[in-house]
């Protein structure tokens, strides 16, 4: 059921960056545009959906999905710069940057984070403006230097620190770089229908940690072809993770907690959010 709502959603997606992207110019940047977005998981665009779904949000809430997959898009182009992460793999496919050159990748990902406001603008999303502007604000907070950017700073101050990192300190970091989008998105649906949004917060925070220690595990012990990116980077730059403060073992076991922190939030949901509850399980049974 889980599997084929996230299938479904990206689909939907995939649609609607189709729509969008056509009338665009045929140039080497709108080409690396729709690189950029094909594949991956697509999850932050499900969780804006099912959370829709789950609020009975009226509108059409593919535009808040694409919109956060094409601000997420944006930000794996830019991290694989050669003057960030340096990777020249992403999605099992060569990042943008090789397989054009480091301005198209730079010009594509800036076009990508501007196509994502324009569709949070979008009369169809929602009648009301006054919750199209919700949408815009939030996430501009949540992917500006309160959010996403602030945890990239923070994870490319830590490259250099002096001393590694806390779990303290790698929680925060990852809460912004990582979790920011991801609140944005399980939060979208209740934005959208003008509900309480605490419940999806306290979900989405859970479910954003769970993530990111996945993402630390599979750096050991993952398969590069099967994650489609190249692995054990952390190892290598001796940064400070989950795995290596709380042990690989430690670390399944906070991932497994959290899993269950943010099945427990959507408790007031009864089975109408059996696909959220699956999406937090999924995250730390994925090999990719």
């Amino acid at each position: 059921m889980f599997q084929n709502a996230l299938k479904d959603a990206a689909l939907t997606v995939r649609a609607c960056f189709d729509q969008a992207l056509s009338p665009l110019p045929d140039l080497p940047v709108t080409a690396a545009m729709r690189y950029a977005t094909a594949g991956g998981k697509g999850l932050r665009g499900f969780l804006v959906l099912e959370s829709a779904r789950l609020f009975g949000a009226s509108g059409d809430a593919v535009y808040a999905a694409a919109a956060v997959e094409a601000l997420h898009a944006y930000s794996l182009v830019h991290d694989d710069l050669p003057c960030m992460d340096d990777d020249d793999l992403r999605r099992g496919q060569p990042t943008v940057h090789l397989k054009w050159d480091e301005a198209t990748a730079v010009l594509a990902g800036d076009a990508l984070q501007s196509l994502a406001f324009e569709l949070l603008t979008r009369e169809q999303l929602s009648p009301d403006p006054a919750v199209r502007l919700a949408l815009v604000a939030s996430l501009a907070q949540a992917s500006g230097v309160n959010g996403m950017v602030l945890g990239q700073a923070l994870d490319i101050a830590a490259e250099t620190a002096k001393t590694p990192l806390t779990l303290d300190e790698i929680s925060h970091l990852q809460d912004h770089k990582t979790g920011a989008l991801i609140c944005w998105s399980a939060e979208a649906g209740a934005r959208l229908a003008g509900a309480d949004i605490s419940p999806m917060r306290n979900y989405a925070r859970a479910l954003g940690l769970a993530f990111q220690i996945a993402d630390d595990i599979l750096d050991v012990e993952g398969d590069a072809e099967l994650a489609g990116k190249r692995l054990g980077k952390d190892a290598d730059a001796g940064k400070a993770t989950f795995v290596s403060l709380l042990g690989l073992a430690g670390a399944k076991t906070r991932a497994a907690e959290l899993v269950e922190a943010a099945r427990d939030a959507l408790a007031p949901f009864d089975a109408k959010a059996d696909n959220l509850r699956q999406a937090a399980s999924f995250v730390i049974s994925r090999n990719m």
